[in-house]
């Protein structure tokens, strides 16, 4: 048994790899599906490189905003993102990885947490709204034309 907490997504998107790299990779795409149901966003900065930072304020339908601060600790162009977010609350690793198969591009998204009593609260429904972040990218890639 681990002492972290592990939230893990997958989902197959009927797109190549670099399609579905590119719909994280550039911002303005990015900013239209991330988060869970409800949410808009504003990203003010975006470095995807390692050492680089990712601030993006999410704002939920009643109008509260959600700062969040990330640092990219790896990138592999078109394969892979490790990710730690820091603000607002709860810090924890975000590894996204991107592969090929037969009929799409699977995305595998890895959440780590260290485990609190906090965060095994948050652990009831995340991967939830995980799916629901999932769901706003399918749409996304769906319209075909993202720029």
């Amino acid at each position: 048994m681990t002492d972290k907490i592990e939230i893990l997504n997958e989902r197959l998107f009927p797109v190549d790899r670099e399609t579905l790299f590119e719909a994280f990779a550039d911002p303005a795409q990015l900013a239209s599906w991330w988060g869970p149901e409800g949410f808009s966003n504003r990203i003010a900065a975006f470095d995807l490189r390692p050492g680089g930072t990712w601030l993006i304020t999410m704002t939920v339908d009643n109008g509260t905003d959600f700062h969040n601060r990330w640092t990219f600790e790896e990138v592999v162009e078109g394969q892979m993102v490790r990710m730690t977010h820091h603000e607002p609350v709860h810090i924890f690793t975000l590894e996204m990885r991107f592969a090929d198969e037969d009929h799409g591009a699977r995305l595998s998204w890895r959440m780590l947490f260290d485990r609190t009593e906090e965060n095994e609260q948050l652990e009831k429904f995340l991967h939830a709204a995980n799916e629901q972040n999932f769901d706003r990218l399918e749409r996304l890639l769906e319209q075909g034309d993202r720029h």
